[in-house]
């Protein structure tokens, strides 16, 4: 699966749904709030921008914003909710493309550095935020935290979400330290529509690590947007790193 042929117009047409799941105002109002705030008043850099579900809302609270995006087909979903010169995009892919100018934020929200299947473009990517951001500025990482203890030795699949009309289970490669995200989404009819993307799972050590070699240090790191406590137990976080040494990244 490549990230062009899971990514596509079919994906991008089902992709936004206003008012749930993720389009939720206390999923996304949050992120938007502490977004805003990092930006400390200076310029953002979505990576994987795609129709804009925090993008939009980020510049009407006059965050200027740019994005990275690989799909045509979501920045067509965008440009149905903001023009080229309130949110302008860069096509190509978020660990190698550059976009104008220097920002005091980049961020990376709901997983997405996962989508990148290796450790080196993972690294990669890192290295790219630091060459676009102003001395002092800081990249944001929301990610999901591996589930491996709910694996039992011998399965390789765990449900991680089950609701009225939807069913989101993760089938585990762990000696690649890759994961297949299944969507089985119901009509009222009762029939299933699948989507399945592939992600690299990240510890939030190796996450640090790779922080480190791209010349940032980790500022906060929280179970979510809201700032509660990471723990243990936290099934995701978001992390806040601050660009301490720009050099590292020209290396």
């Amino acid at each position: 699966m490549h990230q062009q042929e899971i990514w596509n117009t079919d994906t991008a047409r089902h992709y936004d749904t206003p008012g749930t799941g993720m389009f939720a105002p206390d999923v996304l109002g949050p992120a938007v709030d502490r977004l805003a705030e990092l930006a400390g008043g200076g310029a953002a850099l979505e990576f994987a921008v795609g129709t804009g579900r925090v993008a939009v809302p980020l510049a009407e609270r006059g965050v200027p914003v740019t994005g990275i995006e690989l799909s045509p087909p979501m920045v067509e979903q965008l440009r149905t909710k903001a023009d080229e010169t309130t949110i302008p995009v860069v096509m190509g892919d978020m660990a190698t493309s550059t976009a104008p100018g220097r920002y005091t934020l980049v961020y990376l929200v709901y997983n997405t550095i996962s989508n990148l299947l290796t450790q080196a473009e993972q690294v990669q990517c890192f290295r790219n935020a630091a060459r676009h951001l102003s001395p002092g500025g800081r990249f944001v990482i929301e990610l999901w935290v591996p589930e491996l203890r709910k694996l039992p030795p011998g399965q390789e699949a765990t449900v991680w979400q089950s609701e009225p009309g939807y069913i989101g289970l993760d089938t585990y490669d762990v000696l690649h330290q890759l994961v297949v995200s299944h969507h089985f989404r119901f009509d009222e009819t009762g029939q299933a529509r699948l989507s399945r993307s592939p992600h690299r799972y990240i510890w939030p050590a190796e996450l640090d690590l790779m922080a480190q070699l791209a010349g940032f240090t980790l500022e906060s790191r929280h179970a979510d947007w809201t700032g509660t406590p990471f723990t243990a137990e936290s099934r995701s976080h978001v992390s806040v790193y601050t660009l301490c040494n720009p050099a590292v990244a020209l290396e």
